[in-house]
């Protein structure tokens, strides 16, 4: 018989080797179209730089409509944390979630497989991130 599920430790044992690194990942939609969402942007992004320098922050950013023309308010973002509970109480405290101008949800997201390619040219101060 196929199983129906797989557990967790069977996708490590699978990955072993691989990173396996833990991360969470908050999708965040409007709950009252992209008004309220705009008002709060401020706070919103100063919010971010603020776990961002503590270190909770890995990535963040919009999310464009299917034809990459338009912002509609919905957005994502990475944080670590020690557990799923931990991590909505992270979404929760953003200022966005708390008014009320988007709603979220958290899924735990462990990182197996790709690549990032960082070149710092020390002499012209320049970084790039591909």
């Amino acid at each position: 018989m196929e199983a129906t599920r797989v557990t967790r430790e069977q996708v490590l044992e699978a990955s072993k080797g691989m990173l396996q690194k833990q991360f969470y990942v908050v999708f965040s939609k409007p709950t009252n179209g992209i008004g309220p969402v705009m008002e709060n942007v401020p706070v919103h992004l100063e919010h971010q730089r603020k776990i961002e320098r503590e270190g909770i922050l890995v990535a963040a950013g919009p999310h464009w409509t299917d034809d990459e023309k338009f912002w509609d308010g919905e957005g994502m973002f990475v944080i670590r944390a020690s557990s799923t509970e931990q991590a909505r109480e992270l979404a929760a405290a953003d200022p966005m979630h708390q008014c009320g101008a988007r709603s979220f949800t958290v899924r735990p997201w462990l990182v197996n497989e790709g690549r990032l390619d960082l070149r710092i040219e020390f002499s012209t101060g320049k970084m790039t991130l591909d």
